[in-house]
């Protein structure tokens, strides 16, 4: 198995739906956490595990950390969603106004990146597998973007794309290659830092991307940056849990480099890549499961689910030889059910406005995440 980590960034507010900005209190009184340059929302991150079990306590145990706190401050909580669903897009509340380069962000973007999401990070080592794994999750991020969807409304409206935060957010910079090697990303990176398209290495806003303790030129993981915030934590480790599969399956069989199997003309297929993934990309973000993507092995059109159901059944044995098989099976939910945006969708369909979805969602999340802290986490800590 890879070691696995995620990236949480969450919205505090009021359980009407209103959402509030406490970061600067937040990572003032509470080890663990980190301010984005917005104050509205809040990071924590997971250390990098290999089993499942521990990944699930490790992503609620600081959930009810900062919902505890948060009770203190007043009647506030978590609010689920990855856009400012109920308003409060006309302005930018900075959490740290003396940074310079948050006074670049807000400047530069506004408050389309005032959103919240997850980023999965998965341990791989050897720079060279790190960049094959990072050329095949390029092109099949739209999928687990079809999966985490999770950011219909804006402004107390339904918007018309299924992650609203995906629509807007703005990919920096605004072209970036498939990485044929190491020394092409430590190239490629000198000269955007050089250009100025890049500001930092932080500053590499893409689907995916490399990362490690010194990039450009020491990395460990991929960071799949795609998705929306997932809610639900047993969701979230079966989205992981098919992104592990995928890259064991690749490392065990490198062909699978997209460089190597797309039927594409090999004279321009790079570029023909990225041209496809974008527009799978759109596409996912606005119609997630339901979209109509192109394949990248052979440019043929195919439902995202579809897709999601072909890797499913292709990384299934992979999966149960290295033991974590049962935690793909909630994927398969996802498929029948829908992704949370799909669902607060059909309630609007049914009657409701989306104050009243966002508030059932604030009500089910915390009583799923205190359950979970209860039957799993506790009987794992005693």
């Amino acid at each position: 198995m890879l070691s696995k980590g995620f990236e949480i960034e969450m919205y505090t507010g009021t359980p009407q739906g209103d959402i509030v900005g406490f970061s600067d209190k937040i990572v003032a009184s509470l080890d663990g956490f980190v301010r984005e340059p917005d104050s509205r929302n809040v990071e924590y991150t997971t250390p990098p595990l290999y089993r499942y079990e521990r990944l699930l306590c490790e992503l609620v145990r600081p959930r009810m950390r900062l919902r505890q706190f948060l009770q203190e401050l007043g009647d506030y909580t978590l609010i689920p969603g990855s856009t400012l669903a109920l308003g409060g897009s006309d302005r930018f509340y900075r959490s740290d106004p003396q940074n310079p380069y948050h006074t670049y962000i807000e400047q530069s973007y506004g408050t389309t990146v005032v959103t919240a999401s997850v980023h999965i990070n998965i341990g791989i080592d050897d720079p060279e597998q790190l960049m094959r794994a990072c050329r095949l999750v390029r092109l099949e991020a739209p999928l687990y973007l079809a999966l985490s969807a999770a950011s219909p409304f804006l402004n107390s409206q339904p918007t018309g794309s299924h992650s609203s935060r995906w629509q807007v957010f703005p990919k920096t910079p605004a072209h970036v290659p498939l990485f044929e090697s190491h020394a092409h990303f430590i190239r490629w990176t000198e000269e955007q830092l050089a250009l100025g398209t890049m500001q930092n290495v932080r500053h590499l806003w893409s689907s995916v991307r490399p990362n490690g303790d010194r990039r450009p030129y020491n990395l460990n993981r991929l960071e799949l940056r795609i998705c929306d915030l997932v809610s639900d934590p047993i969701a979230l480790l079966a989205i992981s849990a098919l992104l592990e599969a995928r890259l064991l399956q690749l490392l065990n069989q490198p062909e699978l480099d997209p460089l190597l199997l797309s039927q594409l003309p090999a004279s321009t297929r790079a570029e023909d890549l990225i041209t496809l993934t974008d527009e799978n990309e759109s596409a996912a973000a606005a119609a997630s499961l339901d979209a109509e993507l192109r394949h990248w092995k052979d440019g043929s059109k195919i439902l995202a689910r579809d897709w999601v159901l072909e890797i499913l059944q292709e990384v299934d044995e992979t999966a149960r030889r290295y033991g974590f098989g049962c935690f793909l099976q909630p994927v398969k939910k996802i498929l029948r059910e829908g992704n949370e945006a799909q669902r607060w969708l059909k309630q609007v369909e049914q009657g409701y406005d989306p104050r009243q979805v966002v508030i059932q969602a604030i009500e089910q999340t915390a009583l799923q995440e205190n359950a979970l802290a209860a039957d799993i986490c506790a009987p794992l800590v005693a």
